[in-house]
């Protein structure tokens, strides 16, 4: 008696193809994608937190300055030789 399944021969299986040695697979390509994805994402989210600190640090030194900062050499490292009145 004969089974009811059908068997499929070695020459009708379908086989991936391939052009060249060296190509990787659509699996292992597509790893190395999503890869490359998630990296620009983390460098991108990394480079817009950084501007973004950057942003709030100045406005936090913006506005708690001392009345010193409102002069014209309050952040001078070298004294003024001018209007000393001598």
């Amino acid at each position: 008696m004969r089974s009811t399944r059908s068997r499929k021969s070695a020459a009708n299986r379908i086989e991936p193809v391939k052009i060249l040695p060296g190509l990787k697979s659509c699996r292992e390509s597509r790893i190395a994608l999503r890869l490359i994805g998630w990296a620009s994402v983390t460098m991108g989210v990394a480079a817009v937190g950084l501007y973004v600190g950057r942003e709030l640090r100045l406005r936090y030194k913006f506005n708690h300055r001392t009345p010193a900062d409102f002069f014209a050499h309050a952040g001078d490292e070298s004294p003024a030789e001018y209007g000393v009145g001598i």
